[in-house]
């Protein structure tokens, strides 16, 4: 059984990726990750605003008494509120690389292009086999155009790709007026993958202290609809290669995804619940599947209920919005 697939241009035993987590925290908890079969491992992600904290902070210490701390600086988290700070980071990805035997992506989350192209290339050199760029950008500004929005993406993949030369997979989210132009805009680009999707953490309000809290939730499978429809849609359309993340948990979201057109299925919440032996049960799964089905490879089967695949390609559009409701009981 040949379960082996190719991602942004890297060969890889198979397609289950534990994507930025606490999980990579560690060059143990990654050997646990690889152990239980992992193809490839993101690296938690590196925050922008870590990168600039840190270079006030140097700022501050070199004019202290020269009145040029400014006082935005206590806005930023303590050093102590990250797990790890910058040079952390890039030690951390050259320790793991001495220690994996499997592929190893960097992860760069932010919204501007001016504070990461340098660390980009820190992580090329660390021995990041590849970079994701996860841009968690909010617009809230009502004057801000989608086409504004659209070339902030755009903008950051330009300047991040002109320095460095390994591949970069951008995050996206599912929040743009035409998903599949942007992903041909950025495919254009250059980009060497597209991560769909970005799932955002969405507030809350504390009743009792009045106060704006964030929430973290772990995603279930009812998740997984909105990556698998616009994976099919893409699929065969774009050159980049396709992640799918979000709400996969068992073999059959691994299959469904690649089915869809997936080239890795990438896994969080379900390792966060579960621990790194979900992925040895998928594995088993899958390849049980794939043999009771005569199937040989996870080549055979990708992109084959894409769709430019599938016999009624309005399944993943108008058509079968109308055929759900008119269905429901």
């Amino acid at each position: 059984m040949d379960l082996s697939t190719t991602y942004l241009g890297l060969k890889l035993k198979n397609p289950l990726v534990p994507s930025a987590s606490p999980l990579s925290h560690t060059v143990d908890s990654m050997k646990q990750l690889e152990d239980a079969g992992a193809g490839a491992i993101v690296m938690y992600s590196l925050f922008e605003e870590q990168l600039t904290h840190e270079a006030a902070e140097l700022d501050h210490y070199l004019s202290y008494g020269t009145e040029s701390f400014a006082e935005a600086l206590t806005y930023f988290p303590q050093a102590s509120d990250y797990h790890l700070g910058p040079d952390e980071y890039l030690e951390l990805i050259h320790k793991a690389k001495q220690s994996l035997g499997i592929p190893l992506i960097g992860s760069l989350n932010g919204i501007s292009d001016g504070g990461w192209t340098s660390f980009a290339r820190n992580i090329e050199e660390a021995g990041a086999d590849a970079l994701e760029l996860n841009v968690y950008y909010i617009p809230t500004d009502p004057r801000l155009s989608a086409q504004a929005v659209e070339d902030r993406y755009l903008g950051v993949l330009k300047a991040v790709k002109s320095s460095v030369k390994i591949p970069l997979a951008m995050k996206l989210s599912p929040y743009f007026s035409s998903m599949a132009n942007l992903a041909g805009k950025l495919d254009d680009a250059g980009a060497n993958g597209l991560v769909l999707f970005n799932r955002f953490y969405q507030p809350d309000i504390d009743l009792d202290n009045l106060e704006i809290t964030p929430q973290v939730s772990l995603s279930t499978q009812n998740a997984m609809r909105l990556p698998l429809r616009w994976i099919a849609i893409l699929s065969g359309r774009v050159k980049a290669s396709l992640a799918a993340t979000s709400g996969i948990h068992t073999s059959p979201d691994v299959l469904k995804m690649l089915m869809a057109g997936a080239d890795v299925t990438m896994l969080c919440s379900a390792l966060l619940k579960h621990g790194p032996a979900r992925i040895q049960e998928i594995l088993r799964d899958m390849t049980q599947w794939m043999t009771d089905h005569e199937y040989v490879s996870v080549s055979q089967m990708k992109g084959s209920m894409s769709q430019k695949s599938v016999a009624d390609p309005a399944a993943f559009e108008r058509a079968n919005y109308m055929k759900a409701l008119n269905s429901f009981k």
